[in-house]
């Protein structure tokens, strides 16, 4: 398969990291359902004026499928499911379109922090959490150029790229700003903004800061 030229944003997580005190063989059964969902989503083009829905394109996670139970994080617990682990793959989307012009239309994030930051590398709360078929991560393509993504599982990350077809004259950098912990009638929150900067790769000027997220979570490991 043929991809696009420009790359906007590149980016991988790890497979397998310490998850407080949950069994280790739900990463392995995470690393399978990821493979069944990246597959149906490697290669999409989202055309202009076109949207991009991931559950649209996964579809409902069954055992006829070949989904196994995994990490599901629902109503303020942690549980096992039938295709659970691949917010993992949500989450990889997100933080990549997030630095492309493709705008978010649909998007949620987990009401609580269930784990420490260990292995972390992206700011908490800026990931996607879906759940079929009601909670979805979708967004638009609002330019004159088309986009393309591509999804892949290595031995030991979730790899993804968006591209374009032709060169895209901005960059846009993503900050965490006020991040604190606090605590509010003996139970522990965590709060902080995701914002945005956009760059014109031209001249290097910044043409745009916005806050896109203000997250506040209870905290469930402290």
């Amino acid at each position: 398969m043929d991809t696009y030229p420009f790359t906007c944003k590149k980016h991988q997580s790890l497979l397998r990291r310490k998850l407080g005190n949950s069994d280790p063989q739900l990463q392995e059964n995470k690393i399978t359902n990821l493979k069944l969902a990246a597959s149906k989503i490697d290669g999409i083009i989202i055309n202009p004026g076109e949207v991009f829905s991931f559950w649209e394109l996964v579809g409902k996670t069954t055992k006829r499928k070949g989904y196994i139970e995994g990490m599901q994080l629902s109503m303020g617990e942690v549980k096992t499911g039938v295709g659970g682990g691949i917010c993992q793959l949500a989450n990889l989307l997100y933080w990549m379109v997030l630095h492309t012009p493709l705008e978010v239309t649909e998007r949620h994030h987990h009401s609580f922090d269930p784990f420490p930051d260990e292995g972390r590398v992206l700011p908490f709360g800026s990931g996607a959490s879906v759940f079929y078929n009601y909670i979805d991560l979708r967004f638009r393509n609002p330019t004159n150029q088309s986009f393309q993504i591509r999804i892949w599982v290595t031995s030991n990350h979730l790899k993804g790229t968006i591209s374009t077809n032709k060169e895209w004259r901005f960059s846009y950098h993503i900050q965490e700003r006020n991040h604190r912990f606090l605590k509010i009638s003996g139970k522990n929150f965590r709060e902080n903004e995701i914002w945005r900067k956009v760059v014109d790769k031209r001249t290097g000027n910044h043409i745009d800061e916005s806050l896109l997220i203000k997250n506040f979570s209870e905290v469930k490991y402290l």
